[in-house]
C-alpha cells in the first residue's frame, strides 16, 4: 500500500538573479514498512526532497500525497500537525537541549501534544530501553557519548510513535556510532515503521532494501 505519493514535483531557488532547481521533476511512491536509501552527492536534491517529504519545505510545483493526504494543500499549521503526528527525524545534529536529562529530552515531543506526565511515562521509558540507554535516562547531554546522545535523539523521536522515521546522514558521526544506529534501523523497520535515510555513502545505502540515486535534481536510478 503506498505511503508516499510524489508527482512531478520540483523545487526552485533564487540565487542573485538565477534561480537554481533543487528537485526537477521528480515522481517516487514509498510503500508502507519500506526501508528506503536515497543517495546522492551535495546538491544533488535529496536533501530537499527529505524536506519536502518531512513536511519541513513544500514543492513548488507537482503532487505530494501522504497516507492519501494532500499534503501540497496544507497551510503551515496542517503541515505541523502532520510533522507531530507521523514523521520522526534523526537529523545529524542532536539538537539535546543541555539542561534537560536523557528521559527529559526524550519526553518533550509527547508534552507538545498535551500528554499528562502519567501518559508520557510510559512511551519514554520504552523509546530509552529501545535504544539501550535506559541506565542512563538520568544524564545531561554533556555526561554521555556521541553515540549515546544519537541514541538519545532516536529515543526522542521514537517516543512519539511515528510510522515514518526520516534519517539524514545516520553514519556521519563514527563508523561504530554508524553501525549501531543502523542497526537499530533495521529493527525498527523490522516492526514496521517506514525508514527513509539520506545518504552519500554507498556503504550506509546497501543496508536499506531499496536504493534511490539523486543527480542534479533529478531522480535517475531506482532498485
Amino acid at each position: 500500500m503506498t505511503l508516499i505519493h510524489i508527482e512531478n514535483a520540483s523545487k526552485y531557488y533564487t540565487m542573485g538573479e538565477g534561480t537554481i532547481k533543487a528537485l526537477d521533476d521528480v515522481s517516487l511512491d514509498i510503500e508502507h514498512g519500506e526501508f528506503v536509501a536515497i543517495m546522492g552527492p551535495s546538491g544533488s536534491g535529496k536533501s530537499t526532497l527529505m524536506n519536502i517529504i518531512g513536511c519541513l519545505d513544500v514543492a513548488d510545483k507537482g503532487v505530494y500525497d501522504l497516507d492519501g493526504q494532500a499534503i501540497n494543500l496544507l497551510k503551515d499549521s496542517g503541515l505541523a500537525e502532520i510533522r507531530n503526528q507521523k514523521i520522526g527525524f534523526v537529523f545529524q545534529s542532536f539538537n539535546l537541549l543541555p539542561r534537560l536529562s536523557a528521559y527529559e529530552n526524550v519526553e518533550l515531543p509527547l508534552i507538545y501534544r498535551g500528554m499528562t506526565k502519567k501518559e508520557r511515562e510510559p512511551y519514554v521509558l520504552q523509546a530509552l530501553e529501545s535504544v539501550d540507554l535506559l541506565d542512563r535516562k538520568n544524564h545531561f547531554p554533556s555526561e554521555l557519548s556521541g553515540g549515546q546522545q544519537q541514541r538519545a535523539t532516536i529515543a526522542r523521536t521514537l517516543a512519539g510513535n511515528p510510522p515514518i522515521i526520516l534519517a539524514d546522514e545516520p553514519g556521519a558521526l563514527d563508523s561504530k556510532t554508524g553501525v549501531e544506529i543502523l542497526g537499530i534501523l533495521k529493527r525498527l523497520n523490522e516492526q514496521g515503521r517506514t525508514i527513509i535515510l539520506i545518504t552519500h555513502d554507498i556503504l550506509i545505502a546497501q543496508q536499506a532494501k531499496r536504493i534511490v540515486r539523486f543527480r542534479d535534481g533529478r531522480l535517475y536510478t531506482d532498485v
